[in-house]
């Protein structure tokens, strides 16, 4: 029977994911027990941890332990407040999780290669917001503030990220990847967020070594010490975050599959 495993990446020790039945991993400056796998050892990036968030997880996992695994298996990662449900569920209590967290491969994954997070929409920021982060956008385009096609991943990240940053990051992919990835950013006004995915050992190697090789040129252009603040200061994360939903559909048969947003504030 074919089996997935769940990777949970947190920066901090919380007791309720450890009832979750996940593999835990820790990141960043806090101490961790043996109940979570540690980035540290073998090739890692835990250095820049500041700048990739749980990506510096991934690369861990993808540099020392994908190879250990079985082609079969379904293998997937999600974060210490977001998590893969069984099913379509609203969740308002821990218990609810716990019942209905993700256990085991659904049938209607049979014909796909890879899971992603059911999208969320960009096309509607708040005015105010829009005009104070947006000006640029709306400088060089005002009809933006009433066409919704224009409302997209790009103006998303300019508003959040910077001005014309995902633009200098797309120009350090290849040239095809760039002028299909730009297209993608500029047509679309969804994605599929917080670079959670499940897939197999074959296309999570080609996955990381896409996704690294770009963010790692991208260093070149943004650097690491440089990036301050809440919107940049895990730039790489965020970049990887949209690039995720162009490359998993660009290069897998992808199906879109039930999350949810779970916080317990009172057990960490």
């Amino acid at each position: 029977m074919t089996k997935v495993e769940i990777y949970c990446v947190t920066n901090v020790k919380l007791k309720h994911l450890e009832q979750l039945n996940l593999n835990l991993a820790g990141v960043g400056n806090k101490k961790f027990d043996k109940k979570y796998i540690s980035s540290l050892g073998g090739k890692n990036i835990q250095s820049k941890e500041r700048n990739y968030s749980e990506l510096t997880f991934h690369y861990w996992f993808w540099k020392n332990e994908l190879k250990k695994l079985d082609k079969n298996l379904w293998i997937g990662f999600c974060q210490k407040r977001r998590f893969w449900l069984q099913s379509k569920k609203t969740i308002t209590s821990f218990q609810q999780l716990k019942k209905n967290i993700l256990k085991k491969p659904p049938r209607k994954w049979t014909n796909y290669e890879s899971i992603i997070c059911k999208p969320i929409k960009v096309d509607n920021p708040k005015k105010m917001k829009l005009f104070k982060r947006g000006y640029k956008n709306l400088l060089k385009d005002p009809s933006i503030i009433y066409d919704k096609k224009k409302q997209n991943i790009k103006l998303h990240f300019d508003m959040h990220h910077g001005y014309g940053i995902l633009d200098k990051a797309i120009d350090h992919l290849k040239k095809n990847e760039r002028i299909l990835f730009r297209k993608f950013v500029n047509q679309n006004n969804s994605f599929n967020p917080h670079i959670m995915f499940i897939s197999k050992k074959k296309i999570i190697n080609k996955w990381f070594k896409s996704l690294f090789s770009w963010l790692f040129s991208c260093e070149k252009e943004f650097g690491l010490k440089n990036l301050k603040g809440y919107d940049q200061q895990r730039l790489y994360a965020y970049l990887a975050e949209r690039y995720l939903s162009f490359w998993f559909k660009k290069n897998t048969k992808y199906l879109e599959w039930h999350w949810t947003f779970f916080e317990n504030n009172s057990n960490s």
